[in-house]
């Protein structure tokens, strides 16, 4: 396993679209049958995750100050990647700026898993957060990738985390 200060990690331009949406969908389309709610059903689903997401990320990538995608690029094509987020919530003790960064989509894509991708750009997204004067970093996980996360240092927070629909979805509608 290499470490993370062998990985080279950049961050996202638009030339990366086509492989960000690539490795997204491990996320979003092959937990399907792990019961979880975010995950695309049917092919309608898929094509309009995939065209909303990609109009995100175009106005994000290079352009807002609050988001950060992390890659490793690999010979073409991408190996790992990650997104970061600023929120700003109400200060807290653990917060007192109120600036929380959520860390989203963390992915590595299966041929290359175990190699230490997913902790490098997981510290990138740290370090770039810190840079910002953000408090705390948050992120939901799964049961299986529980450890990773705790292995990077997050902790717990004794909450459930729960959702609920505020407006019914046109699932099938592209952007």
């Amino acid at each position: 396993m290499s470490t993370t200060t062998d990985v080279m990690v950049r961050e996202a331009g638009l030339a990366d679209l086509d492989e960000l949406v690539r490795l997204r969908a491990h996320l979003l389309e092959d937990t399907a049958s792990a019961d979880v709610p975010y995950a695309a059903t049917s092919a309608a689903e898929r094509s309009a995750w995939r065209a909303r997401y990609r109009a995100w990320l175009t106005e994000r990538l290079g352009r807002d100050s609050a988001v950060r995608v992390a890659v490793v690029p690999g010979p073409g094509r991408l190996r790992a990647c990650a997104t970061a987020v600023i929120d700003q919530r109400a200060p807290s003790p653990v917060c007192p700026s109120g600036l929380a960064g959520w860390i989203q989509s963390v992915v590595t894509d299966p041929r290359d898993r175990g190699q230490g991708l997913g902790a490098a750009v997981l510290a990138d997204l740290t370090a770039w957060l810190e840079s910002r004067g953000v408090d705390e970093a948050v992120l939901q996980t799964t049961a299986e990738a529980n450890g990773f996360y705790r292995r990077a240092g997050f902790l717990p927070t004794g909450e459930d985390l729960l959702y609920k629909p505020l407006r019914p979805h046109e699932k099938a509608a592209p952007a």
